[in-house]
Protein backbone atom coordinates (compact mmCIF):
# COMPACT_ATOMS: atom_id res chain seq x y z
CA UNK A 1 0.00 0.00 0.00
CA UNK A 2 3.05 2.55 0.78
CA UNK A 3 3.78 2.32 -2.87
CA UNK A 4 0.48 2.51 -3.88
CA UNK A 5 0.32 -0.52 -6.31
CA UNK A 6 -2.85 -2.02 -4.40
CA UNK A 7 -5.61 -0.81 -1.94
CA UNK A 8 -6.21 -3.66 0.53
CA UNK A 9 -9.52 -3.94 2.57
CA UNK A 10 -9.72 -5.87 5.79
CA UNK A 11 -12.47 -7.46 7.24
CA UNK A 12 -11.94 -8.18 10.91
CA UNK A 13 -13.86 -10.29 13.97
CA UNK A 14 -13.11 -8.14 17.42
CA UNK A 15 -9.85 -7.47 18.99
CA UNK A 16 -7.82 -6.90 15.82
CA UNK A 17 -8.25 -10.78 14.29
CA UNK A 18 -8.48 -10.26 10.88
CA UNK A 19 -11.28 -12.75 9.14
CA UNK A 20 -10.68 -12.06 5.85
CA UNK A 21 -9.02 -9.16 3.24
CA UNK A 22 -8.63 -8.19 -0.72
CA UNK A 23 -6.71 -6.39 -2.69
CA UNK A 24 -7.54 -3.69 -5.64
CA UNK A 25 -5.72 -2.57 -8.04
CA UNK A 26 -5.58 -1.88 -11.71
CA UNK A 27 -4.11 -3.87 -14.67
CA UNK A 28 -4.58 -4.10 -17.97
CA UNK A 29 -5.98 -7.57 -20.59
CA UNK A 30 -4.69 -7.94 -23.56
CA UNK A 31 -7.82 -7.59 -26.08
CA UNK A 32 -7.07 -11.01 -27.56
CA UNK A 33 -7.21 -12.65 -24.35
CA UNK A 34 -10.66 -11.83 -24.21
CA UNK A 35 -13.41 -14.52 -25.81
CA UNK A 36 -14.25 -13.36 -28.75
CA UNK A 37 -17.69 -12.63 -27.88
CA UNK A 38 -16.87 -10.06 -25.56
CA UNK A 39 -13.76 -8.72 -27.08
CA UNK A 40 -16.67 -7.60 -30.10
CA UNK A 41 -17.77 -5.02 -27.29
CA UNK A 42 -14.39 -3.52 -26.27
CA UNK A 43 -12.46 -0.95 -27.29
CA UNK A 44 -9.92 -1.79 -30.03
CA UNK A 45 -6.80 -1.66 -28.08
CA UNK A 46 -4.12 -3.97 -27.75
CA UNK A 47 -4.58 -3.64 -24.05
CA UNK A 48 -7.91 -3.06 -22.15
CA UNK A 49 -8.23 -1.49 -18.44
CA UNK A 50 -9.58 -3.84 -16.18
CA UNK A 51 -9.47 -3.80 -12.30
CA UNK A 52 -7.48 -6.62 -10.35
CA UNK A 53 -9.26 -8.47 -7.22
CA UNK A 54 -6.12 -9.42 -5.80
CA UNK A 55 -5.96 -11.90 -3.07
CA UNK A 56 -9.08 -12.88 -1.71
CA UNK A 57 -8.64 -14.96 1.42
CA UNK A 58 -10.67 -16.16 4.72
CA UNK A 59 -9.15 -17.60 7.66
CA UNK A 60 -9.06 -21.11 8.47
CA UNK A 61 -11.23 -20.65 11.69
CA UNK A 62 -13.86 -18.47 9.27
CA UNK A 63 -14.31 -20.38 6.43
CA UNK A 64 -18.32 -22.03 6.11
CA UNK A 65 -19.65 -18.38 7.48
CA UNK A 66 -20.50 -16.85 3.69
CA UNK A 67 -16.86 -14.31 4.32
CA UNK A 68 -15.73 -15.16 1.15
CA UNK A 69 -19.22 -14.09 -0.31
CA UNK A 70 -19.41 -10.83 1.75
CA UNK A 71 -15.71 -9.94 0.31
CA UNK A 72 -16.39 -10.55 -2.87
CA UNK A 73 -19.42 -8.68 -3.07
CA UNK A 74 -17.72 -5.63 -1.11
CA UNK A 75 -14.47 -5.63 -3.97
CA UNK A 76 -17.36 -5.60 -6.95
CA UNK A 77 -19.41 -2.71 -5.68
CA UNK A 78 -15.85 -0.89 -5.05
CA UNK A 79 -14.59 -1.50 -8.61
CA UNK A 80 -18.14 -0.59 -9.93
CA UNK A 81 -17.98 2.63 -7.88
CA UNK A 82 -14.61 3.72 -9.63
CA UNK A 83 -15.69 3.55 -12.98
CA UNK A 84 -17.15 6.35 -13.10
CA UNK A 85 -13.60 7.87 -12.27
CA UNK A 86 -11.50 5.23 -13.75
CA UNK A 87 -11.96 3.48 -17.00
CA UNK A 88 -12.23 -0.68 -16.40
CA UNK A 89 -14.26 -3.20 -18.29
CA UNK A 90 -14.57 -5.92 -16.32
CA UNK A 91 -12.80 -7.11 -13.00
CA UNK A 92 -9.80 -10.09 -13.61
CA UNK A 93 -8.75 -12.55 -10.84
CA UNK A 94 -6.43 -15.06 -10.88
CA UNK A 95 -7.81 -18.20 -8.84
CA UNK A 96 -5.70 -19.85 -6.65
CA UNK A 97 -6.78 -23.26 -7.71
CA UNK A 98 -9.84 -25.12 -9.71
CA UNK A 99 -11.74 -24.91 -5.75
CA UNK A 100 -11.44 -21.23 -5.81
CA UNK A 101 -11.81 -21.36 -9.82
CA UNK A 102 -15.36 -23.12 -9.25
CA UNK A 103 -16.39 -19.88 -6.86
CA UNK A 104 -15.78 -17.23 -8.93
CA UNK A 105 -17.81 -19.07 -11.62
CA UNK A 106 -20.69 -19.61 -9.27
CA UNK A 107 -20.78 -15.67 -9.44
CA UNK A 108 -20.63 -15.00 -13.36
CA UNK A 109 -16.83 -15.34 -14.10
CA UNK A 110 -15.51 -16.59 -17.20
CA UNK A 111 -12.22 -17.94 -18.33
CA UNK A 112 -9.77 -15.79 -20.09
CA UNK A 113 -8.68 -17.73 -23.22
CA UNK A 114 -4.57 -16.87 -22.17
CA UNK A 115 -4.98 -18.85 -18.98
CA UNK A 116 -7.39 -21.46 -17.86
CA UNK A 117 -7.36 -19.84 -13.84
CA UNK A 118 -7.67 -16.39 -14.74
CA UNK A 119 -11.14 -15.47 -15.33
CA UNK A 120 -13.33 -11.96 -15.38
CA UNK A 121 -16.24 -10.76 -14.66
CA UNK A 122 -17.68 -7.93 -17.24
CA UNK A 123 -18.30 -4.89 -15.32
CA UNK A 124 -21.63 -4.20 -16.69
CA UNK A 125 -22.76 -7.31 -14.94
CA UNK A 126 -21.67 -6.35 -11.55
CA UNK A 127 -24.91 -4.08 -10.64
CA UNK A 128 -27.02 -7.10 -10.97
CA UNK A 129 -24.85 -8.74 -8.71
CA UNK A 130 -24.97 -6.23 -5.88
CA UNK A 131 -29.38 -6.24 -6.05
Amino acid sequence: MKRHSAAVFVLHCGDNVVAGYYALSNTAVPLKGFPEETAKKLPRYPLVPATLLGRLAVDESQRGKGLGELLLMDALRRAWEQTSHIGSVAVVVDAKNTTAKQFYESYGFIALSDDRLRLFLPMDTIPNLLK
